[in-house]
């Protein structure tokens, strides 16, 4: 396992060449990691739905780490780790430009692979009875969050996702990286925390499976404070990383 000064090194070449990813390969790269994300979240509210209480909401959080390890182990560009390129934008190894144009390209396309799994779970009939009564009470819930709470839990997910992520970086083994992506993911799953690309799944679903929120409710009431609560969290944590590491090499 790389430290983690080693990890920050490692990281400007990661942020360099993500800023200059081709526009189409970077955007189904994208839609691979809004599906990935979605379909973690299709397994998790079938273990909440069908075991219930304390142990399905336990073993949903256990099962929805997949989505991100089929990330990072696939290799896909998900919107909420790539905020970790903020720090090495800062510290001059990556373009802002290029930084500003990976987030762009890599949240659209997110978007669009989550929508693809919505519509994949309707018509294979996954948003119906219990399962779709669920989904559609998870979009409810999520849509009645206040906008400053929405952002909070936005912040404190993406905190997790991208230590998540920066732990990835520093393991040399496919479990190791399985390992780090899981317990942050878990706790953030567990905890209530907002993800946006998982929200870009959840709140869709839950509409196709009878939940009266509008379009409205959805990308302005939560996806938005969600978005800007994630980027906060994961640019704030790379920031941080910034601070320390940076400084470190200039003295």
């Amino acid at each position: 396992m790389l430290s983690s000064r080693a990890i920050w090194e490692k990281w400007g070449g990661i942020a360099a060449e993500k800023a200059k990813l081709p526009a189409g390969k970077c955007f189904l790269l994208a839609v691979l990691a809004g599906l990935y994300i979605a379909l973690g979240a299709v397994g998790c509210t079938a273990a909440q739905t069908l075991i219930g209480g304390g142990p399905g909401k336990l073993l949903g959080a256990c099962v929805f780490p997949a989505g991100l390890i089929l990330v990072v182990l696939a290799g896909a560009e998900l919107f909420t780790g790539n905020c970790l390129m903020a720090g090495q934008a800062a510290a001059g190894k990556a373009p802002w430009k290029g930084a500003l144009r990976n987030w762009g390209i890599v949240y659209l396309g997110n978007f669009a692979g989550a929508l693809l799994a919505a519509g994949i779970m309707y018509a294979g009939g996954f948003l119906q009875g219990a399962l779709g009564e669920a989904a559609a009470q998870i979009a409810r819930n999520k849509c009645a969050l206040g906008f400053f709470q929405a952002a909070a839990r936005g912040a404190a997910c993406n905190i997790l996702v991208c230590g998540a992520v920066w732990m990835t970086s520093g393991a040399e083994s496919a479990g190791g990286k399985a390992v780090c992506c899981f317990f942050p993911v878990m706790l953030f799953v567990l905890c209530g925390f907002e993800h946006s690309v998982a929200n870009m799944y959840y709140i869709p679903a839950g509409m196709l499976a009878g939940a009266a929120e509008t379009a409205g409710d959805f990308l302005l009431g939560n996806l938005l404070p969600v978005t800007l609560g994630n980027l906060l969290g994961g640019a704030g944590l790379s920031l941080v990383y910034m601070g320390i590491h940076h400084e470190q090499r200039s003295a």
